[in-house]
């Protein structure tokens, strides 16, 4: 048994030391999750609000997985409430844009990794994030999904099919200019 599945344990009884370890233990892979699954500015607020439920809910760990997959699990929970609620958000603002006339297209700017995932399913997201970046085994990962792990291997195929047809969709850096500037002259052109 690992150090972080007897701290949730012992913590379940009561011990309140083994809880603050165990919250602080946890807390930099549930901020990676909760980054890689919504984003690095909404992440410190969905770490804590995942410890807050860890602590409500730790008198049901039942030990059946290791506290960090259950933990995770919380986490991702949490991400995908905030997705869906910024999913609803956003409806009710394209819903307002397409009354608004004067409302324009935002401008496109070059994407980053946190970009790329941020166009992949929710489902997909988490699977790829928990196993890719997390390091989680598909075994563990299904555990924090809540889903067979078969299901975990065919979101991350997927997840990397949608990643590569993402960059491919992505223009070139030699044809990227900046607003308002000039395109530099090609090597090939001088």
């Amino acid at each position: 048994m690992d150090e972080l599945t007897r701290f949730a344990q012992r913590a379940r009884r009561g011990d309140q030391q083994a809880l603050e370890a165990l919250a602080r233990d946890c807390y930099p892979d549930v901020w990676r999750l909760c980054a890689a699954l919504v984003d690095a500015d909404a992440a410190d607020d969905l770490s804590q609000e995942t410890l807050a439920r860890m602590v409500r809910a730790i008198r049901s760990f039942r030990g059946e997985s290791s506290a960090r997959t259950w933990v995770l699990a919380i986490a991702r929970r949490t991400c995908m409430d905030e997705l869906r609620s910024r999913a609803r958000q956003s409806r009710r603002e394209q819903a307002l844009v397409t009354h608004l006339p004067e409302a324009s297209a935002e401008a496109s700017f070059p994407v980053e990794v946190r970009d790329l995932l941020a166009g992949l399913e929710p489902e997909r997201r988490a699977a790829f994030a928990l196993t890719q970046l997390l390091r989680l085994t598909y075994q563990e990962a299904a555990e924090v999904c809540d889903c067979p792990t078969g299901t975990i291997r065919s979101r991350v195929a997927r997840a990397r099919e949608d990643l590569i047809k993402l960059l491919d969709e992505q223009p070139s850096q030699a044809s990227v200019q900046t607003p308002g500037c000039p395109p530099e002259p090609r090597p090939d052109s001088l």
